[in-house]
């Protein structure tokens, strides 16, 4: 039998969009002709797979997993909810994101031949999508909250805190769930993207007519505005809009947060 290199298997795959593994057995089960290996991956129907790696996958499910300081979220991408919600992506997904909080961001190849089969059982473009994984300091508090809506994932959040409780941990994760925020604190704001936005409201306020002297009272209020709506920290708790979630951490404090949600 002619020996198989990673090379030969990566043109391959390249070809025809399979998984490593049938592109390997192709090539084995035709002695390393490349042409014949093709047409054996198209008698399986396998090759069809490349035609579907084009189409968009903006649905999906996401799942979390934390064990002790360590904890993942997992994305996996279909095009359908009717596939996402299907308890064979529901439980790969959620044994990604347990493969990940345990071994590492890179763990997730460990199933790529499940991810490649149920690719082909579904006849979807199904794929890994964003990966997160924290380790957190021993003596911080790591929560994940998960909202689930006809029966997968659709929206997690991860969050190391620093001098709370898990409770406080939980109320705090499951409000960026709700609220989206962008950033901890208004200092993580990049630059470029306030100057953007302050350019913005400059240019709105001149198209409205108002006078150059409170055009720039104008501007620093709207910049504010948006940086409020964006920080965490600034944000109105959800289930008190009378205090922030400042105000509602007391002394404790956020090291990090993650949000991922399916769409987005």
């Amino acid at each position: 039998m002619a020996e198989i290199s990673a090379k030969d298997v990566q043109r391959l795959r390249q070809a025809t969009g399979v998984g490593m593994m049938d592109a390997k057995k192709a090539l084995q089960e035709n002695d390393g002709d490349f042409e014949e290996a093709v047409k054996w991956l198209r008698v399986k129907g396998l090759s069809k797979a490349a035609d579907r790696a084009d189409r968009d996958n903006t649905q999906g499910a996401v799942a979390t997993y934390v064990s002790g300081n360590a904890g993942a979220i997992v994305e996996l991408k279909s095009e359908t909810d009717f596939v996402a919600k299907s308890p064979d992506f529901v439980n790969l997904v959620g044994d990604l994101a347990e493969l990940v909080a345990t071994k590492g961001e890179a763990a997730v190849e460990e199933r790529a031949k499940d991810v490649e089969d149920l690719k082909l059982t579904s006849k979807e473009n199904i794929e890994v999508g964003r990966v997160v994984r924290f380790e957190a300091d021993p003596a911080n508090t790591l929560e994940a909250y998960l909202h689930v809506q006809n029966d997968r994932g659709v929206n997690a959040v991860m969050l190391e805190l620093e001098g709370g409780d898990q409770n406080l941990a939980h109320e705090v994760a499951m409000h960026a769930a709700w609220s989206t925020p962008k950033y901890v604190s208004r200092d993580e704001a990049p630059a470029d993207v306030v100057a953007t936005e302050r350019q913005v409201l400059e240019d709105k306020a001149r198209n409205d007519g108002k006078p150059d002297n409170v055009i720039p009272k104008i501007v620093e209020g709207g910049v504010n505005a948006f940086l409020a709506d964006n920080t965490l920290l600034e944000q109105k708790y959800v289930k008190d809009n009378k205090q922030t979630i400042e105000q509602l951490l007391g002394g404790a404090k956020i090291k990090r947060f993650a949000q991922v949600k399916i769409g987005k």
